[in-house]
């Protein structure tokens, strides 16, 4: 597939608001009042990736993801794949982290991928709005898995 370079529009890129004082930083990571289509989070988990490491490309079937990028350096890629979509075909590549904290959300469908460039391992935030595996994880992994495909059309730079 050729992929054109845009923006999805149902993909919202919000920029971190850092409230600093004498003792460091915080910022809101998600609130109620400002959640993006109604994102309800279901759990919340963190992770560590090491650097030059990707995780990704994969998409979900029924899942929203929300994460949280405020640490390190990445370079976040999506493609909407969605047959329908207004943006269907677009491709978004952008970098996030420490020097540009951002939440980003990503429906069901959305193939998405992030890779650390940082020099250290970076930690990445994310509220996704279904449980990983269902409740008491009985349920199959919602999960479309690109990244082991030699034909794969989700190509990281």
């Amino acid at each position: 597939m050729n992929w054109k370079d845009g923006i999805i529009g149902d993909c919202p890129v919000s920029p971190l608001r850092r409230f600093s004082d004498d003792r460091g930083w915080l910022s809101e990571l998600f609130r109620t009042d400002e959640a993006p289509d109604g994102h309800d989070p279901a759990m919340a988990y963190i992770s560590e990736t090491l650097p030059g490491v990707a995780r990704g490309p994969h998409a979900h079937t029924h899942q929203t993801d929300l994460f949280a990028f405020f640490d390190g350096r990445f370079r976040v890629y999506l493609w909407d794949d969605r047959p329908g979509s207004a943006t269907n075909g677009v491709r978004q590549v952008f970098e996030a982290g420490r020097d540009n904290p951002m939440t980003v959300r990503v429906p069901p469908g959305v193939v998405h991928a992030y890779q650390c460039l940082s020099d250290t391992p970076a930690l990445i935030l994310n509220l996704p709005d279904r449980l990983y595996a269902g409740p008491q994880r009985a349920e199959p992994i919602d999960e479309i898995r690109h990244e082991d495909r030699p034909d794969s059309p989700y190509r990281l730079d």
